[in-house]
């Protein structure tokens, strides 16, 4: 058995504390736009995918769609996305970025390679593209136990 001090080198630990500075990050290079990581990909994949609806975007984002519904109002109700019905089936609501959304996106893109750099700055140069294909390699090859596993799903 591990003894206590052991966790702080665990993959798991690490793992949430990188997440935890990642989002610091974000937050601190983003501040003014108030936006989040979670609403910053969401828009992102609807302005890449415009008329994706709910669940396509979640398995795009990797998100659960109970909870990516709650982000899709806050980015409704801040006039970042409209909500449109299928004209094949009027139930499914079709998502597309608003002008506004789509100026917010330009607006926090340097914050965004910002926090890209700075994540990744304590690393060597030399280092930066093997991290990146690990930590790659490692999210793929768990993709399938995840709660939410990302799928890459182009509207057809």
């Amino acid at each position: 058995m591990a003894n206590r001090e052991d966790f702080h080198t665990m993959p798991g630990h690490l793992i949430r504390r990188a997440h935890q500075i990642s989002v610091a990050i974000f937050m601190e290079e983003c501040a003014a736009h108030n936006v989040t990581p979670v609403q910053y990909a969401c828009l992102s994949e609807i302005a890449r995918q415009p008329g994706v609806d709910a669940t396509r975007l979640a398995s795009a984002v990797a998100f659960d769609r109970s909870t990516l519904g709650n982000v899709l109002e806050r980015l409704e109700a801040k006039g970042w996305v409209d909500r449109r019905p299928s004209a094949e089936d009027r139930r499914v609501k079709l998502l597309h970025i608003s002008d506004t959304g789509r100026q917010l996106l330009e607006a926090i893109e340097p914050g965004v390679v910002a926090t890209q750099k700075r994540l990744l700055k304590p690393l060597a140069p030399s280092d930066r593209k093997l991290f990146m294909r690990l930590i790659s390699e490692m999210v793929e090859g768990n993709n399938d136990v995840s709660r939410a596993p990302m799928g890459r799903t182009e509207m057809d």
